[in-house]
Order: C-alpha cells, then sequence, then structure tokens
C-alpha cells in the first residue's frame, strides 16, 4: 500500500473520529467566536500535537497486539459488543441535556496552544480508537507496521483531527443555533458512527472465521 493511500487512510479516520461534537472541536469553535481566528488555530495546533503522539504510541500498541493474533481475536469480540452498546445508549436510551458553555476569556496564543495540548492529554479516546483501527486496516491488508507506514499514518492523524478542527472553527457561527449541534443530534451521530465501527467489526470477525 503506497504512504499516500496510508496517509489518507489515517487522515480519514482521525477525522470521522472528530466529528462528533466534543470538548476539543467544541472548545476550538468558541475560542475562535469569542478571541479571534488566531488563537483558535493555536488551540488547534496544540491539541494535533499530542494527538500525532497519542496515535503514535496507538500504532505501537496495535504492532505489537499484531504479534499476539489470539488476544486481536478476543479484543475483536469484546470491541463489537461495545459498540454495540455504545450505539444503542446514544440512539436510542441518551437523554438530552444542556451543557454547560465553556469559559474562553481572552488568552495569549501561547495560553491556547498549551490549552490545547492540556485538554487534548486528558482526552484518551485517540489512543484505543486509533489501535483498533489500525489493526482493523493492517488485518484487510490496507497497512503494515513498518517505520514510515507508521509515522505517515500518524501523520494523517493530525493533519485529520486539525481539518476537522478548522472545519469547526470557520462554520460553527453559522450552525450553532441548528439541531446538528443540539444534544440530540450530538448523541445520533455518535451512534451513527459507532454503529458503523460495530458493522465494520463485525464484518472483519466473520471474514476470520
Amino acid at each position: 500500500m503506497s504512504i499516500t493511500v496510508i496517509f489518507f487512510l489515517g487522515l480519514i479516520i482521525a477525522l470521522i473520529g472528530v466529528i462528533p461534537p466534543g470538548l476539543l472541536n467544541m472548545t476550538a469553535a468558541k475560542i475562535s467566536l469569542k478571541d479571534g481566528y488566531n488563537k483558535g488555530i493555536a488551540f488547534s495546533i496544540g491539541v494535533c500535537i499530542v494527538v500525532f503522539l497519542q496515535t503514535y504510541i496507538a500504532a505501537m500498541f496495535a504492532r505489537y497486539l499484531s504479534n499476539h493474533q489470539d488476544v486481536v481475536e478476543i479484543l475483536q469480540r469484546v470491541a463489537f459488543v461495545i459498540f454495540v452498546l455504545i450505539t444503542i445508549y446514544f440512539l436510542l436510551l441518551a437523554k438530552t441535556e444542556n451543557k454547560p458553555d465553556i469559559d474562553s476569556h481572552t488568552k495569549s496564543h501561547q495560553s491556547r496552544f498549551f490549552q490545547g495540548m492540556f485538554l487534548s492529554a486528558i482526552n484518551v479516546f485517540p489512543i484505543p480508537y486509533q489501535a483498533y483501527m489500525t489493526i482493523t486496516i493492517a488485518s484487510f491488508g490496507w497497512f503494515t507496521f513498518e517505520k514510515i507506514n507508521i509515522i505517515t499514518y500518524v501523520t494523517g492523524a493530525a493533519m485529520g483531527t486539525f481539518v476537522m478542527l478548522y472545519v469547526y472553527i470557520f462554520f460553527f457561527d453559522k450552525i450553532k443555533d441548528k439541531k446538528f449541534t443540539s444534544q440530540k443530534g450530538m448523541n445520533k451521530m455518535i451512534g451513527a458512527i459507532t454503529g458503523i465501527v460495530a458493522a465494520i467489526t463485525l464484518i472483519n470477525i466473520l471474514m476470520e472465521l
């Protein structure tokens, strides 16, 4: 598989993971609205640096797991059950609640950059998500755990995260009052994404039987 394809796989997978409105993308959008575009970009760069490191850790973990296929098979089945339960929860059970507004006082570019790094560091979701997705695309033969491929994939993941934060920064003011950003809409979007991941996981499990 060419490094160009691997780069775009990393970009698309990371982009999908950041689509649902959450702490990082909503904070980037609100910083841009209140403090200006440049500070929103500074925040996003800080986020992406940590995402790069998190994705690299995830890829290393995935490489280790790829050498222990019995463990991978167990984790796939566990992941499938978890994703199905998450999908059911967000589509059918999650209640609509108003989220508190994120405080966004004027700060320097440097402080916004480090704020982005901090919030991204405490958001550990990318590690298990990327570890699982890396193993999945490797099982389809789309990815091998060579150093150049890992670096290419990780770079694509960081860029995909930045692209989605960029989209939120520039379009949030146009969609902030629409259904897309409501708690109900957010729940449906998260449920749809986890449902797709669950379907991919099931296909992968069936192919290995």
